[in-house]
């Protein structure tokens, strides 16, 4: 048995919440419903715009991150490379991260100086998230940050589709993916984002070109991996991709593909006030589930109640009990069948 039931790696990043409304985007310049690198002058620009005393939560994030953190809940043992810096926002995420249990590079690794990555996730009343991220040294995260031994020691090699972005992420990647296929590591890959999809689709096909075994979409950033708007084109382009997908279609479900059959995840109708994070919380509950010894149709339907949960509240996580409790829920339906 590994030691690890997923190796993840990510940006590191200090999420600060904001509830907006959608007249702030055109005032500023800003796209709404993707995510938008920024440096640090107009981060700061919009922060004071928006008023840091006005945020509505701050957590230690990252897309991979809260998939991480999700996995940890659920019961599944995870370990996460990233990059932070050795400042008050670094010190604000190793807290978060280890009290979530998760082990990660910075265990044992001298941080930098420098600054952590921040990201400004602005939410509107329609639950749309729309993010503007200045990466600070996760920039810079590289295969030097690559804990091999523990790599080597998981059963999955779960990678966050926004290290695309960097050239020394990106390299970090393909290395951390060459070593899972020499030692029968099972790849995982999230496309991420649209707006990612659409101005690193050449860094994702480098990375995929010689397929993954499972991958999490949803169903904007498949149509734009896939140069189609067609779904039923979208599913058959991706079985050429990955052993096994997962499509998100927000309020109408998911769609699953096991190796075999495409399975129909029915959607946890729900009041949504905040999407962001549902896509993580997804993969981190997908991923617990069939480390677990779980089938897939199982896991999408937990994926499914944790996602529609998460997007009942502000902030991208949920609790101990929250999880407890839709586990219970999932599973005694189960047995009742």
């Amino acid at each position: 048995m590994k030691q690890y039931h997923v190796y993840g790696m990510g940006n590191a990043l200090l999420d600060i919440e904001f509830e907006v409304y959608p007249e702030f985007f055109a005032e500023n310049g800003i796209e709404k419903g993707v995510m938008t690198l920024v440096d640090e002058a107009r981060q700061s620009l919009i922060l004071r715009k928006l008023g840091l005393a006005n945020h509505r939560k701050i957590a230690s994030g990252g897309s991979a991150a809260n998939t991480m953190i999700a996995l940890q809940l659920f019961g599944s043992k995870g370990f996460y490379t990233c990059k932070i810096a050795n400042d008050e926002a670094g010190d604000h995420y190793y807290r978060e991260m280890r009290a979530a249990g998760l082990d990660s590079t910075f265990d044992t690794q001298v941080r930098q100086a420098g600054h952590t990555g921040k990201c400004l996730a602005m939410i509107t009343h329609d639950a749309d998230r729309t993010m503007n991220t200045f990466l600070g040294i996760s920039e810079t995260l590289s295969e030097h940050e690559l804990n091999v031994e523990a790599l080597k020691n998981s059963e999955y090699l779960y990678i966050e589709g926004y290290l695309m972005t960097s050239p020394t992420a990106l390299h970090a990647v393909k290395k951390a993916k060459s070593i899972a296929q020499a030692y029968g590591i099972k790849t995982s890959i999230s496309l991420s984002d649209p707006a990612i999809v659409k101005y690193f689709k050449s860094q994702f096909l480098e990375v995929t070109k010689e397929g993954v075994d499972l991958l999490f979409c949803n169903q904007e950033e498949a149509y734009e991996f896939c140069d189609t708007r067609d779904l039923e084109v979208v599913k058959e382009t991706l079985t050429t991709v990955a052993k096994s997908f997962v499509i998100t279609c927000g309020s109408k479900g998911s769609i699953v593909f096991d190796g075999s059959k495409f399975i129909e995840i029915a959607p946890f109708p729900v009041h949504a006030v905040d999407t962001l994070g549902a896509g993580d919380m997804y993969a981190g509950a997908f991923l617990a589930a069939i480390t677990q010894g779980y089938p897939c149709e199982l896991a999408g339907k937990l994926a499914s109640l944790t996602s529609a949960k998460v997007v009942t509240q502000y902030g991208p996580r949920l609790s101990q009990d929250d999880i407890n409790h839709i586990k219970s829920q999932v599973f005694e339906v189960e047995q009742a069948v």
